[in-house]
């Protein structure tokens, strides 16, 4: 009986050690595991954006690099915050879009991604875009946000601190921190978690007009963050949830085909 609970003593206090090496290697390489800072940059001139030019924002402690193209006259321009993977410049075919239909376009890699130098941290990348969207709110045009993925956190951060006139949240997350939990329920996320990106609190200081898009079949983000975060909306203009679409699936599904007509909206308020 002796023998058999020194076992047991032994296996728990093995369990618990194991335990705790998991959280710490979690937590001290938790930015590594939480960004996909990776890609190649696409040359501006390789693209269909004649009229844009290239752009560095001074963040006050570094720069970040991006592309800015003028509305044209009596049009909008929209701030876009991109998401967790490659460059911003992968996404040119939706600025070309953009630019095809009279919107003017800002966007940017946030510190420490492809494009742009510097240490990636929720810190860096909220002050990254608040002064992307001081240096939009010189260019005196009606100014829009777009924020994907990742980018739902800064833009909510930047439409709770900034008037701008409507607020685009494509797949977003009621919380990184949720998110986390959500994928490593066995772990003290809520505790340890450096870079965990509120929307669920910005979003009661937005007051700009929302449309939140996600798909069903989102398995990065699931669509019910979406569906929460709009919940917490005090100016819900549209939830637009695509059947079986995934997280990448939204641009193909359509979604500047809703986000015209909310911009509308929202400018004729």
């Amino acid at each position: 009986m002796k023998l058999l609970r020194r076992g047991l003593v032994a296996l728990v206090l093995l369990l618990v050690v194991a335990y705790a090496g998991i959280v710490g290697y979690m937590f001290v390489n938790q930015r590594a595991l939480q960004y996909d800072a990776t890609g190649d940059v696409t040359a501006l001139t390789s693209t269909l954006l004649s009229g844009a030019e290239q752009v560095a924002i001074n963040t006050g402690e570094s720069v970040v690099n991006g592309w800015y193209q003028a509305p044209r006259a009596g049009m909008p321009l929209i701030v876009y915050y991109k998401g967790n993977s490659q460059s911003f410049s992968a996404e040119h075919e939706r600025f070309e879009q953009f630019v095809a239909d009279g919107y003017g376009f800002l966007a940017f890699d946030y510190r420490g991604f492809p494009a742009s130098p510097g240490d990636i941290s929720e810190a860096n990348v909220l002050e990254d875009a608040l002064a992307a969207f001081d240096f939009a709110a010189t260019k005196n045009v009606p100014l829009l946000i777009w924020g994907r993925s990742l980018g739902s956190g800064p833009a909510t951060y930047v439409a709770s601190q900034r008037d701008a006139k409507a607020l685009l949240l494509e797949t977003p997350f009621l919380s990184a921190v949720t998110v986390a939990g959500e994928r490593y329920p066995f772990l003290p996320v809520t505790m340890v978690m450096q870079d965990q990106y509120r929307n669920d609190e910005w979003i009661a200081d937005v007051a700009e007009p929302v449309l939140v898009a996600h798909g069903t079949g989102d398995t990065t983000i699931d669509v019910s963050n979406g569906e929460r975060l709009y919940a917490l909306a005090s100016n819900k203009d549209e939830l637009w949830i695509v059947p079986g679409a995934g997280h990448s699936d939204l641009w193909d599904a359509g979604i500047w085909a809703h986000a015209k007509p909310f911009f509308e909206r929202a400018l004729a308020q």
